[in-house]
């Protein structure tokens, strides 16, 4: 084990911390000498993971460095019952093998931030997959619904006289399980999980073992500035983005959310951010330059120093220099003629489906959209029409946003087929 120094447990305690109980047995634990298991879950309810979830695994990831041992539960039964965790919808049921593509999705980004060799990974169905009615039963005797009904969703849900399915109310009892069966010590999760911490803790206690102790972290605000990071809202920025449009996106963030991505996201030391906090509070520096540091920062944690020196630098070229760049993605025309305006006519002209097949774009939806707020340009002419016959030419640029570019490529001859 390593020795743990003040600052290091003021850091490990306080920063990027919304709760833990109980903290002073916590610390406790953290000085003692053998290793802890800290247990986190996840449910492969979807592909990829995003810098919502990287706030908890950054904790512990700074507990692994001291040698304590992380447990991943891949929540393969769970994620098939669904979770409301605040959002007052159940999760559509997946299938088996939806699941077991997703999580390893997850597995592979997850270890962009924790250690792989001071990591234990377990699936639920190792203890699931034996469960019979009677261990079911036995389960639920534990706890009464009125318990349950103490949870802020359901009892909202509760109140309105909307329905809660009997599933959800198992899925907190097999978190909790799990929390058994790997004998936790610390069990981390967002401050929408602690009921279920917590039925995991009581759980614990009920069956003989030392309850957990439950760290709670921040939930990480979208690029939206107002919901929860979130795949279904839009407003997230995923570990393995492309380093350009990790970049751009955190330089689109708004000014309200640099010093909370600063403090829950980097390693920058606090007396840096008091600075970085008193500077931007008293006009001394602009936000853009700060969102500058943070995007570097960032990027350097999934993709290295020299790949985000070179996105800050395509970034300032193209977006604020408004330059086209060296390298983007070309699209051959299906049909061209020297007229333009002769050609045979059919979908093959529209941007919708030159963006979609040149994967610029992920629908037809998506290109409308775009169109219609005046997003896409022509050789620099904005255009708002989805059929562009007359317009595009060999080596014609469009561009999408700000950051996305296609080049249009194709020769003409005087039969009108492209050569």
């Amino acid at each position: 084990m390593t020795s743990l120094d003040e600052e290091t447990l003021q850091m490990i305690v306080h920063r990027g911390v919304a709760e833990i109980i109980d903290e002073g047995k916590f610390i406790k634990m953290l000085h003692g000498r053998e290793p802890l298991k800290l247990k986190m879950g996840f449910d492969p309810s979807a592909p990829d993971i995003h810098l919502g979830h990287v706030v908890g695994l950054r904790k512990l990831r700074q507990l692994q460095e001291l040698g304590h041992q992380v447990i991943l539960i891949v929540g393969d039964w769970t994620a098939q019952i669904g979770d409301p965790s605040g959002r007052s919808v159940t999760r559509p049921i997946l299938t088996s093998e939806e699941v077991e593509a997703n999580a390893q999705t997850y597995l592979r980004q997850f270890f962009k931030v924790v250690d792989r060799s001071r990591t234990q990974v377990v699936w639920q169905s190792e203890w699931f997959d034996s469960f019979t009615l009677a261990d079911v039963i036995a389960l639920t005797s534990r706890f009464t619904v009125a318990q349950f009904l103490q949870r802020e969703d359901f009892r909202k849900r509760w109140d309105a006289n909307r329905p809660i399915a009997i599933t959800e109310l198992l899925y907190p009892l097999l978190q909790a399980y799990d929390s058994i069966r790997v004998q936790a010590d610390i069990e981390f999760g967002g401050t929408d999980q602690k009921f279920n911490l917590l039925v995991g803790r009581d759980l614990q206690e009920l069956m003989g073992q030392r309850p957990q102790e439950c760290f709670l972290v921040p939930i990480l605000v979208g690029t939206d500035g107002v919901q929860k990071m979130s795949k279904s809202l839009g407003n997230y920025i995923s570990v393995e983005e492309p380093p350009n449009d990790q970049y751009g996106k955190i330089l689109s963030l708004p000014d309200d959310l640099i010093m909370s991505y600063f403090e829950l996201l980097t390693d920058v030391p606090d007396s840096d951010l008091s600075q970085i906090r008193q500077g931007l509070s008293e006009g001394q520096v602009h936000p853009m330059e700060v969102k500058k540091q943070l995007a570097l920062e960032i990027v350097s944690m999934f993709w290295g120093q020299t790949k985000a020196e070179e996105a800050q630098e395509w970034f300032q070229q193209v977006v604020q220099g408004r330059n086209i760049p060296d390298s983007i993605p070309v699209y051959r025309l299906p049909v061209m003629s020297n007229n333009p305006q002769s050609a045979p006519g059919g979908n093959q002209w529209r941007l919708s489906r030159i963006l979609v097949e040149a994967k610029v774009a992920s629908s037809a939806s998506e290109v409308k959209r775009l169109l219609n707020q005046g997003a896409v340009a022509i050789d620099g002419r904005v255009v708002n029409d989805d059929d562009q016959t007359g317009l595009l030419k060999p080596g014609s640029v469009i561009r999408i946003g700000r950051r996305r570019f296609l080049r249009v490529n194709a020769e003409w001859d005087d039969s009108g087929k492209s050569s």
